[in-house]
């Protein structure tokens, strides 16, 4: 089939994009990487070749990016690698360019020969990409055709991981590309097995679940980012109740903007910490509601045991409080949608325009109050 009469075809798949006029462009990834510790020559040139075990920094890496740490720029380079001295019959292992994914994919190979194609999905692993699009049909083409992988391997199929599904329409890929996909195990910690039974996945290995080890895992990033959207509102009621308040700046920052700020906190915190440890046991389906619950009671009970200290504050200002935490920790406990097993994406899609709204107005009417409160002090 000529290029032209190919794109118009495409153009009738149910496909997020194109496949674009420069696809397959070759390319493999350059040696000089910390983790590449030589080559694998191919038919189709020096084909770098990895380490499976980490290393200090390699380990150091995952704890830094674990806290939200130069996560953005954690990857590796796209394309084609080698793990041991695979051959043309070697397995083919498809993963993600975001290093935590590539390292741990990489370590569950020890002592094995395969190939690893490495897509690039922004720097985002395997599960959200497939979700964002970055793992799909049109990458993976892309990269098939510019590792010119039909001239390395004498086979046609790709074990690809089967949180990447969503992403990925297989009878396309199979189509433009001429490999047909076998989805592996959820985990890679039954890789190993997955690929010594003859890539044969018992139910197990197909049953994702969501234990409080995982969920413990996600808070710390999650927190860091919950800071990072909170703090500009934070220092925003210390100015304003400074420039506004009755009495010194300073005095006037700390009677009336740290009540709200330490407000702002508290949703951070229910919504980061609070959520995601007790989310079976929250009430509720949606996980924006699910926040708002663990925000609430956080909220009554910090204000509570701290009675003594909010004498002095109007009811309104109160409430202003309240308002604010419920926003927050709504908006950030729903945050944890794309990385559950609770939901679906049409369910993301249908809470977030449930409520985005009632986040929105939550959050202007606390602000609102919290004004008025402080003119009438």
């Amino acid at each position: 089939m000529s290029a032209p009469s190919a794109d118009k075809a495409m153009a009738f798949l149910p496909m997020a994009k194109k496949v674009p006029t420069e696809a397959g462009e070759f390319q493999l990834p350059s040696i000089d990487q910390p983790f590449v510790q030589g080559t694998v020559a191919t038919s189709v040139g020096p084909v770098p070749q990895v380490r499976t075990e980490l290393t200090r920094q390699d380990v150091h890496g995952h704890y830094l990016v674990r806290w939200n740490i130069g996560r953005d720029h954690f990857t590796v380079e796209p394309g084609l690698y080698a793990v041991g001295r695979p051959d043309a019959y070697s397995s083919v292992l498809v993963g993600a360019n975001y290093k935590m994914s590539f390292d741990l994919l990489r370590q569950a190979l020890t002592c094995r020969d395969c190939w690893l194609l490495i897509l690039d999905t922004k720097g985002i692993n395997v599960w959200c990409a497939a979700g964002k699009g970055t793992f799909g049909t049109e990458e993976m083409i892309d990269r098939i055709k510019a590792s010119r992988l039909d001239a390395v391997v004498n086979h046609h199929q790709l074990i690809v991981p089967q949180l990447g599904a969503p992403g990925l329409a297989a009878h396309e890929v199979k189509k433009y590309s001429g490999f047909r996909i076998t989805y592996g195990p959820i985990s890679l910690k039954d890789l190993p097995e997955f690929l010594d039974n003859g890539l044969q996945a018992t139910p197990v290995m197909r049953k994702k679940t969501f234990p409080l080890r995982e969920r413990i895992v996600l808070v710390p990033v999650e927190f860091m980012q919950g800071l990072k959207q909170g703090i500009p509102l934070m220092l925003f009621f210390f100015l304003m109740a400074g420039l506004a308040g009755k009495g010194s700046f300073t005095e006037a920052a700390l009677v009336h903007g740290l009540p709200p700020a330490l407000a702002v906190l508290i949703g951070i915190i229910s919504g980061t910490v609070l959520t995601p440890l007790f989310l079976p046991r929250l009430p509720g389906r949606a996980f924006s509601f699910k926040g708002a619950i663990a925000g609430f009671s956080l909220f009554v009970l910090l204000f509570t045991a701290a009675g003594p200290l909010t004498h002095g504050y109007s009811y309104l200002e109160q409430v202003s409080w309240l308002l604010l935490t419920l926003a927050v920790s709504s908006w950030l406990g729903m945050a944890f949608t794309g990385a559950s097993t609770f939901t679906s994406l049409n369910g993301v899609k249908k809470e977030m325009l449930r409520a985005m709204p009632l986040q929105f107005c939550s959050l202007v009417a606390g602000i609102i109050c919290w004004g008025i409160a402080l003119r009438m002090s």
